[in-house]
């Protein structure tokens, strides 16, 4: 860099070559290892820390206007009265609607320093003149769980979307509740869960194992073997146990999968998880850049390293490989070879590592209401810009016929005006209609379209509610839990 400064016979951008080459040197490490800039890096641990500074909502872009799709419960945007559907049309008294802005330059704008005041005009489709807010920007957290409920007399289900600072506060806040409601057996959702902070992945294993269970290890060639066990302490350490799983599981969730799975303490049910054995040391930058440096490999109590391979492969495309191969359809197109062959540490059944967790009930993919007409409507936010013009029109009389979640979920259905409106949509994004893909996705659309109508009126806790009807592998859980002896003839 320096003699390219010096020499180079045109001007140059210092900063950007110094990231290219850092980049491109982790890109010689493993798929991991990875360089953030600054202007990313406070985003990018903004959900591993629980929380950021600004006003509370959540939006999305609809015809180059902000729609609020919802307001985060206790956040200054609710407690001054802003809305889902509520459009923004400037922040600050810069104008926002209609000027093509990208969803960065508009977060910008609404976040800020914690006691900082922001103004923003709001168009509601109840009011002729524009409402004026002032909004005093606070703490907002990000939760790392979705949902968590009662499924049906004593079992529940807890949905962990991420592994954060605030997991374990988090989960423990939940189960009281629920055990408050009768909760003898859980279901907990890993499902998409990419991970996060070691620690609190250790920490939730340990709630569901007994004292002095070794939970994982770590080892790396600059860093010792390092044991963690469980403590004496633990919430759920009796009742039955199920987690679900699938190719997106990843890294925190494999560690709980993996200490549930080695002491038999559980049963695993989904698909084979993604298989990210990796630790990451974070090290900070003079500039405020972080690199995200591969430091060790951890280990399953068995002894099971669960990374996948990443040399001689397409690693990005590994998941894509196996949907190929028919492992995401039948089981037995998943083969192992005996040397990654293990046996759990109670029960002695037969497990395998070098490539994620495989689970103990297998749950192939359901691709019957995924049509390419479904996947375009999703892929172009149709479905979306459908619920969110519905509930410009329709709110006031829907929460009046609904006031309570139990009354809705049991009693509505999606009108054939509000699907007419889908494909009315549909036609103006040009997707073209096809009558008998349209047929086969509409179970799944009605549920789509009902889950963010609950979301919009109560939350992220209704929304699941909703869509967990179609959920297969929670379907799958509740059938074992509920059956006589099928728990205890899985754990033999």
């Amino acid at each position: 860099m320096s003699a390219i400064s010096k020499v180079y016979v045109d001007s140059i951008n210092s900063e950007k070559l110094t990231e290219t080459a850092i980049t491109a040197v982790l890109k010689e490490l493993d798929p991991h290892s990875s360089y953030i800039p600054k202007k990313e890096a406070e985003r990018a641990n903004e959900a591993l820390k629980g929380s950021f500074e600004g006003i509370g909502i959540q939006f999305q872009m609809l015809e180059d206007t902000l729609v609020v799709i919802q307001t985060v419960s206790g956040c200054p945007a609710e407690k001054v009265g802003v809305l889902p559907g509520d459009r923004i049309i400037s922040v600050n008294d810069e104008v926002i609607a209609g000027v093509k802005k990208q969803n960065s330059d508009i977060i910008k704008l609404l976040r800020g320093p914690k006691d900082s005041e922001v103004t923003v005009n709001i168009k509601r489709a109840s009011e002729k003149e524009l409402l004026m807010f002032k909004i005093i920007r606070d703490k907002i957290p990000i939760y790392s769980i979705d949902a968590h409920y009662m499924l049906q007399n004593d079992i529940a289900y807890i949905k962990i979307n991420n592994f954060g600072a605030t997991t374990l506060d988090e989960y423990k806040k939940a189960m009281s509740e629920l055990k408050r409601k009768g909760m003898k057996h859980l279901i907990l959702g890993l499902q998409g869960n990419g991970g996060g902070y070691l620690q609190a992945a250790i920490g939730l294993a340990d709630e569901f194992l007994e004292r002095d269970k070794l939970l994982l290890y770590t080892e790396g060639r600059k860093d010792p073997k390092n044991t963690f066990f469980s403590s004496a302490i633990g919430n759920f350490e009796k009742g039955k146990l199920v987690v679900l799983v699938d190719e997106y599981s990843a890294s925190a969730s494999e560690i709980v999968s993996g200490a549930i799975q080695d002491w038999d303490r559980g049963i695993i049910v989904g698909r084979r998880t993604f298989g990210k054995g990796l630790v990451q040391r974070q090290i900070p930058l003079v500039d405020g850049s972080v690199l995200r440096l591969t430091s060790a490999r951890y280990y399953t109590p068995t002894g099971r390293c669960i990374q996948k391979p990443y040399k001689g492969i397409d690693y990005e495309k590994d998941i894509s490989e196996r949907y190929k191969h028919g492992e995401m359809q039948h089981v037995d197109s998943i083969q192992f070879p005996d040397s990654l062959r293990y046996k759990t540490l109670v029960l002695n059944r037969v497990v395998y590592g070098g490539g994620g967790i495989m689970p103990d009930v297998f749950v192939p993919v359901d691709t019957a209401s995924l049509t390419r007409y479904h996947r375009s409507l999703i892929n172009r936010g149709v479905i979306n810009k459908t619920k969110i013009q519905y509930m410009d029109k329709n709110r006031e009389k829907i929460q009046a016929a609904y006031p309570k979640f139990q009354g809705f979920k049991t009693s509505y259905a999606v009108s054939e005006e509000m699907l007419q409106l889908l494909k009315n949509k549909a036609e103006a994004e040009k997707i073209d209609f096809d009558e008998q893909q349209y047929e086969s996705s509409l179970p799944l659309l009605r549920l789509q379209l009902k889950a963010l109508i609950a979301a919009d009126l109560w939350g992220s806790n209704e929304y699941y509610q909703i869509i967990d009807e179609e959920n297969d592998l929670l379907q799958k859980a509740v059938e074992i839990l509920q059956s006589e002896n099928a728990y205890s003839d899985i754990l033999k």
